[in-house]
């Protein structure tokens, strides 16, 4: 059992005990909510004697240690509830590639344009400061990166619900008639709803707008009536936060707070680890095989990669929240040597993806921290890579991503609590240092033989037939998953 200390499992537990969400700007409250412990009148008072005084102190102690442990009871049932989730969900895997479709078929929603290619439209007023409709060339994998190699694109870290989209569309198990589909795809761009309205000041009633829309437009159809949305599947290229609004914030929607919304499969970036319908699935990286071959030989020029760096991180300090370590981090790996490369993303210097994937391949161990929330694109980029992620929080991916992930996080990762970190009782380079050779490149071989297929997307036109890409292992599952709840 992961220790349940850091900014982030902390942040976690208090959604789950308390439901209170609490932001400033764009950064969640991390810290759990302490009840009051003691009446303190007992030992203010002029009159009290020393005695009072300290039997009020030993009241006041005892209070403490037993909040402390019913808190921590608390943060170990929270956890136990998630680990049961992630076990659930993997008993959904499938083992059939390519995917069955007898009386499974898959029905893509033709949704009014409003909801996806009308936002699509919007990329030049999306971000403020700079050009999103870039990031929508060659089917939203981006521009080509011809220094990388083939099936290599300037991906942005929001396009999946484009690209999981544009596969589906050519599955081999979609059906035409909606009277004979079995699982319900919604093809509702919410990241790129919610993107556009993020830096901008507008009112939550603008923000909900399109999704309450939606939800009105499914409430018309029969499939979606006749088991109340639970063979339906959304994909959201945003993290679950972003589509749970609380009380007295403004960021974001309340689209997953909604009640019609409890039903449906959501697939995230990043899952809300106690609500059991919210699956992650891989951020997508830059790359995008179209065969096998273009896997087989990226595969052998990672094994084969010289990595002059026994640890790099490629980041920027979080100075605004003081439950961060990355500043920890960084003052450590500049203090290392050549044995810690760091790539100061608060620079500019992580915009173009060459760059960090050349930092990755030449190093061992890449460091993971939290960011804004506990997961990180840059994980899947270090793994992709053959670099082996160093995390520090256990929601960063031991509890997201049931289906792309082993449950041994052993076997392809590095842990080092965060609160260890953030006390200076560990060193990150010493303690990387004691990994023999042959450890790392066991490791190094599970993630780039075993994991690195299962993690990226292919192109829209893959053809491959060795590997399953991320892609269809998530909608095998889904139809795995769909054929236990039907028998």
């Amino acid at each position: 059992m992961l220790d349940a200390s850091g900014c982030c499992t902390k942040f976690y537990h208090e959604q789950f005990v308390s439901g209170i969400w609490q932001q400033k700007g764009t950064q969640p409250n991390f810290d759990i909510p302490i009840r009051s412990m003691a009446n303190s009148s007992a030992i203010s008072s002029r009159n009290a004697n020393v005695q009072e005084v300290e039997e009020s102190q030993n009241v006041i102690v005892t209070d403490a240690n037993m909040i402390n442990k019913e808190t921590n009871k608390e943060i170990e049932n929270a956890k136990k509830v998630v680990e049961d989730q992630m076990q659930l969900h993997r008993s959904w895997k499938s083992n059939t590639n390519p995917a069955m479709c007898d009386g499974r078929g898959i029905y893509v929603y033709d949704l009014p344009s409003k909801f996806n290619k009308d936002l699509i439209g919007q990329c030049g007023d999306m971000i403020l400061w700079t050009d999103f409709c870039k990031h929508f060339e060659n089917e939203a994998l981006g521009k080509r990166i011809e220094k990388l190699g083939k099936g290599w694109f300037h991906t942005h870290q929001y396009s999946l619900e484009l690209i999981f989209h544009t596969r589906i569309l050519k599955h081999p198990c979609r059906v035409y008639n909606e009277n004979e589909g079995k699982l319900f795809y919604v093809p509702y761009y919410g990241g790129l709803d919610i993107l556009r309205w993020h830096f901008k000041n507008v009112s939550i009633d603008v923000k909900d707008t399109l999704s309450l829309d939606l939800v009105k437009w499914l409430e018309s159809r029969k499939s979606w009536l006749r088991n109340s949305g639970k063979d339906h599947v959304f994909v959201l290229g945003k993290i679950s936060w972003d589509f749970r609004r609380r009380i007295g914030s403004s960021w974001g929607t309340r689209f997953l707070e909604l009640k019609q919304m409890q039903n449906p499969v959501k697939l995230l970036i990043e899952r809300q680890p106690w609500e059991v319908n919210d699956i992650g699935i891989p951020h997508p990286t830059y790359f995008h095989p179209h065969s096998d071959d273009e896997i087989v030989t990226w595969q052998l020029k990672l094994m084969r990669a010289t990595r002059k760096s026994l640890v790099s991180f490629a980041g920027a300090a979080r100075p605004d929240q003081p439950e961060s370590i990355r500043s920890i981090l960084i003052d450590q790996c500049t203090s290392s040597g050549e044995k810690c490369r760091f790539l100061d993303c608060s620079s500019g210097k992580c915009d173009q993806p060459e760059t960090i994937i050349e930092v990755f391949m030449e190093s061992e161990f890449c460091l993971q921290p939290p960011g804004d929330s506990p997961t990180r694109k840059s994980v899947f980029d270090s793994l992709v890579s053959g670099c082996i992620p160093v995390l520090f929080d256990p929601f960063t991916a031991y509890y997201q991503y049931p289906w792309h992930l082993p449950e041994d996080h052993r076997k392809y990762s590095v842990f080092i609590d965060q609160e260890e970190v953030r006390q200076m009782k560990v060193k990150i380079v010493e303690k990387l240092v004691n990994f023999s050779v042959k450890e790392r490149e066991d490791m190094r071989r599970y993630i780039v033989y075993e994991l690195l297929p299962g993690l990226v997307y292919g192109d829209s036109t893959s053809q491959l037939e060795k590997f399953q890409d991320a892609f269809s292992i998530t909608v095998n599952n889904l139809l795995e998953r769909l054929n236990k709840f039907s028998t």
